[in-house]
């Protein structure tokens, strides 16, 4: 397996060299708003810790990410109304993985509503704050 790369996208996020659109942190993980979301209120979990996937994260990385992903599936079901969640995980570029830095997409699903197709287009930044200020409200609710 290929070494850590700090020059990732989400490690430059932590490091607060990127912007994003948070919607919740604690001292291991951070949540955020996905920039290319396949739904409304498609968000991502990610450790605070270097890890670049499944793979190679210590336990107790994996366990934070798993409580906080629950955490988020129950905000952005509340949040958007929506019927279920879909939880994704990529390891590697067999496995899909794009961005090498342990993440779990959490997206909110309507019942006859497929994913939109990741055509690498950016949300609009108006929409993906508005989209996290209704999944703060759900996580402040709960």
């Amino acid at each position: 397996m290929t070494a850590y790369d700090e020059s990732n996208v989400f490690a430059k996020i932590l490091r607060g060299e990127l912007p994003s659109q948070t919607v919740y942190e604690d001292a291991q993980t951070l949540a955020i708003m996905d920039i290319m979301p396949r739904a409304d209120g498609h968000v991502l979990v990610i450790p605070k810790v270097a890890c670049r996937n499944l793979l190679d994260a210590p336990p107790e990385a994996l366990a934070a990410v798993a409580l906080t992903t629950q955490k988020l599936a129950h905000a952005v079901t509340a949040a958007f109304d929506a019927d279920g969640v879909t939880i994704q995980q990529f390891n590697e570029a067999a496995g899909g993985q794009v961005v090498f830095h342990l993440h779990v997409h959490v997206i909110p699903r309507h019942d006859g509503q497929p994913l939109r197709a990741h055509t690498g287009a950016m949300e609009k930044p108006d929409v993906l704050a508005a989209n996290a200020e209704r999944i703060r409200t759900a996580l402040k609710a709960s």
